[in-house]
């Protein structure tokens, strides 16, 4: 009985034994094909006609392009640098890149080409070129279709449609690049915390958008000294801090009509626990923060607004309209220029900014590689340009916003701070 014991209970060991392994195995297995997974470069290409957005993502870590050509340079498995060239509106963005092609086909580099929304208005004006360098299929591209190339097997690889490409690419372990075709732009303005804006008062216990009086207070305490706060209307004109009446709604279960009036927007606080603010409410925080710089959205009648806040010295006014920012130069409002109208103007953008003493600029940080030049410029004239949509993408969060693109453009609109 005893031997028959001991068997038994070798047996059981030895079978204990085995499931662990097979469990390792199984766990490392996993491991492995997790690591291949995002080990990818995956790329959708999308023209014109089809209304959507371009973009790649690279071992997990997705990017947005612009309109033209972007090429992405991998220097490891693990690193990639990428730039955009609008070729359908540049013919030096055309050469440069170009120029770039010929210098990493020397250098034998691994590299991808995609196109968005339009890359050329006809063929290529360096259709030659491209051909004899081996893009037979670029060399001919019509301006609205969907292109993509990659070299990853030592051979030119193209794909093109009419409408929309996708491919998904296992990234070659091997690569060791060490060329930069794209470096990082960087200045510096004074070091200080006026690069960072607390969007809509900024983030409290995870949650954003309140434009509540308990963020102000949570995200002064943490630093920040410049706060963006959405400014709307009442039902009765009253101005007060909300984004928009729906979320506001969303965020107090008000189902009564929208905009409410002052006197019922003031009962209701954001999840039962943060206080709404009224510009009456505004003008005290900011009159007991004499620190504190108030930078507006929504809002575009500079003279109304600015004439009722309690220190027109420490105001700046996002507006979206030419007419509205010339009205806020006349009237000695600071204005910050929105992307829109920016983007619009016609002819020399820094002349208007330097007729009009604008200092400060908002645009999307999604469209700044595009911008490169306008970036530097403004950098030239001493024009602060902040960046909003941190967040939005996958990854691409406040510190990634700081060790990637500050430099580039002065600062963000920043949910949290994260210096400490």
């Amino acid at each position: 009985m005893e031997g028959n014991k001991i068997f038994s209970n070798k047996i059981l060991i030895y079978t204990l034994l085995f499931f662990g392994f097979l469990q390792t195995t199984l766990a490392k297995k996993s491991t492995n094909n997790s690591i291949l997974e995002t080990s990818k470069l995956i790329i959708n290409s999308y023209s014109f006609n089809t209304h959507k957005k371009s973009n790649f993502i690279f071992s997990g870590q997705s990017e947005h392009v612009e309109r033209g050509l972007t090429i992405i340079h991998l220097n490891s498995s693990k690193k990639f640098e990428f730039k955009n060239f609008d070729t359908y509106s540049s013919e030096d963005a055309l050469n440069e890149m170009v120029q770039t092609l010929e210098l990493m086909q020397k250098n034998n580099a691994t590299y991808a080409i995609l196109a968005h929304d339009s890359a050329t208005k006809n063929t290529l004006k360096q259709a030659k070129k491209l051909a004899s360098m081996g893009f037979a299929v670029l060399s001919t591209l019509k301006g609205r279709q969907a292109y993509i190339m990659h070299n990853f097997n030592g051979v030119i690889y193209e794909k093109i449609d009419d409408s929309s490409s996708t491919v998904s690419l296992n990234i070659p372990q091997s690569i060791a690049d060490t060329h930069i075709y794209f470096p990082k732009i960087t200045y510096e303005f004074e070091p200080n915390n006026n690069r960072y804006i607390a969007h809509a008062g900024g983030e409290i216990n995870g949650v954003k958008s309140t434009n509540s009086l308990n963020a102000l207070n949570e995200n002064y305490k943490k630093g920040f000294r410049l706060f963006e706060l959405d400014i709307i209307e009442t039902s009765d004109g009253k101005m007060v801090a909300a984004h928009d009446w729906k979320m506001w709604s969303r965020f107090t279960d008000y189902t009564g009509a929208l905009p409410p009036s002052h006197a019922e927007f003031m009962k209701h606080k954001i999840y039962g626990d943060y206080t709404t603010l009224d510009l009456k409410g505004i003008n005290k925080w900011f009159k007991t923060h004499p620190d504190a710089i108030l930078v507006t959205d929504k809002v575009n009648d500079p003279v109304a607004f600015a004439n009722q806040f309690v220190d027109k010295d420490r105001l700046i006014m996002e507006l979206f309209s030419v007419m509205a920012i010339e009205k806020a130069s006349e009237n000695g409002i600071n204005c910050m220029i929105s992307q829109s109208p920016l983007m619009k103007l016609k002819g020399d953008k820094l002349n208007f900014l330097e007729v009009n003493n604008i200092k400060y600029v908002a645009l999307s940080r999604r469209i700044i590689a595009s911008q490169t030049k306008l970036m530097l410029k403004l950098r030239d004239k001493g024009i602060k340009v902040y960046v909003y949509n941190v967040n939005f993408d996958p990854g691409k969060d406040e510190k990634y916003v700081h060790e990637n693109e500050i430099g580039l453009v002065y600062g963000m609109y920043a949910d949290k701070w994260f210096l400490d």
